[in-house]
């Protein structure tokens, strides 16, 4: 992002003209990571020709959100790393919250005059089902960084401008809080504005530690603030993973298979297990005892003292994982979160009868949820997956929920069809 370039579109004055697409575009292709965003909008029903963003705030209700949103207390910090910045290379900061509303859009006069025109504005819905192929509804989705250059929007109306966002995260828990995001020129989905914005973000995640371990309310009651996250805190994902990652004391740990077994055992049992209940939970046949109280050695050693106790083995620390997570948010009827959490089945290729027992139980929730939600964006998300793309059931319901004008529509029921064939064959 350089204000010294010399070409920029329309919107922004200057030489007009398209912005620069990306190479891959240029040579007719179109970026894995665009084309799935273009299916899920499309799924969403999003009009590629004339959508736009829908504005859900008015004036009154924008100013309260703001006030007791977690993020007000580092836009300050946002807006002069990086707002900055964006006035000066003729573009507009956003920042929104975790479900793509922009609570606050800063920049030149000119330009945010121009980002009216494309309801880039303040109170407005800027998520892919909200408006499409965009880079605070990508990166909120994906979370991660993204850039979307031009004609990589699913929406025509906004070829003319570039963004980049990243998202930003709750330092307790890891929750996603919200997006920060420049749009403006070509020069915006550049990689040097890409690890700016990154930047930015995590220097707002730095504030929003330091405020918490300061003992600042930054949010409302519930949202996870106000309290210094707990030293000895075990963080557990095994979502899609051949091996479980464990964090904890500031450390990152990949696991072994069996040290993965065990731990999603004892997190399923927060009361404790003796050495032999373990091993009939862990090992698909008879072991000697001495083997898990062997692994269970190397497991403390590895994890640290405080976190894992004997006679019943259990664990102490405060933990999360996100199999649990993910069946919560099922419980709680957040199927959209749901799905965005589940990252795959649950240790896939585990033999473990328990881990096998809730892999099966989790997939079927998840299933199910998306199944029975009538939202096509979330049955396209369930079989663009490598466990849902076999799924005949979930491409028939796909099908009959598409609008008929949907393009989408077409490949459901030809990918219903080459199912239905193969499996009478």
């Amino acid at each position: 992002m350089t204000s010294g370039a010399t070409t920029r579109p329309g919107p922004y004055g200057g030489h007009r003209g398209h912005a620069a697409a990306p190479s891959s575009t240029s040579a007719g292709g179109i970026r894995s990571v665009v084309a799935e965003s273009w299916l899920r909008s499309s799924a969403a029903g999003v009009d590629p020709e004339g959508h736009l963003a829908p504005v859900v705030l008015d004036t009154a209700g924008l100013a309260d959100y703001r006030a007791t949103h977690a993020l007000s207390h580092v836009f300050p910090l946002l807006y002069d790393v990086l707002g900055r910045a964006a006035v000066d290379c003729d573009s507009v900061m956003a920042v929104g919250d975790v479900d793509g509303r922009l609570l606050w859009v800063c920049g030149p006069p000119r330009v945010l005059r121009k980002a009216e025109t494309i309801n880039f504005v303040e109170g407005s819905v800027w998520s892919e089902p909200g408006a499409g192929t965009n880079a605070p509804g990508m990166a909120l989705h994906l979370n991660a960084p993204v850039a979307v250059h031009a004609g990589e929007h699913y929406n025509r109306l906004v070829h003319p401008w570039s963004c980049a966002a990243a998202p930003i995260h709750d330092p307790t828990t890891s929750r996603v809080l919200g997006v920060v995001d420049i749009t403006g020129g070509p020069d915006v989905a550049s990689p040097q504005s890409l690890a700016m914005i990154r930047a930015a973000a995590r220097m707002a995640e730095s504030e929003l530690a330091r405020l918490a371990l300061t003992g600042t309310t930054l949010a409302p009651p519930g949202t996870g603030y106000g309290l210094p996250d707990s030293a000895g805190l075990l963080r557990l994902r095994a979502l899609g993973l051949p091996e479980a990652v464990a964090e904890v004391g500031g450390r990152t740990h990949r696991l072994s298979r069996r040290h993965s077994e065990i731990l999603v055992a004892l997190l399923e049992h927060p009361a404790g297990l003796t050495a032999e209940e373990l091993e009939a939970r862990v090992y698909a046949g008879r072991v000697n005892s001495s083997t898990i109280r062997a692994e269970m050695t190397r497991l403390r050693t590895l994890l640290g003292p405080d976190v894992l106790a004997s006679r019943p083995y259990r664990v102490v620390a405060d933990t999360e994982s996100d199999w649990r997570s993910a069946a919560a948010l099922i419980a709680g009827g957040r199927v959209r979160d749901a799905l965005q959490a589940y990252k795959g089945p649950l240790l896939p290729g585990s033999e473990s009868p328990l881990v096998e027992e809730l892999r099966h139980v989790l997939e079927t929730q998840v299933r199910t949820a998306v199944l029975h939600s009538g939202e096509p964006d979330l049955m396209v998300g369930w079989t663009r997956s490598r466990w849902g793309a076999g799924d005949l059931e979930m491409w028939e319901r796909q099908a009959e929920t598409l609008p008929a004008t949907s393009p989408l529509r077409q490949v459901a029921e030809s990918e219903a069809a080459r199912l239905l064939d193969t499996h009478d064959a």
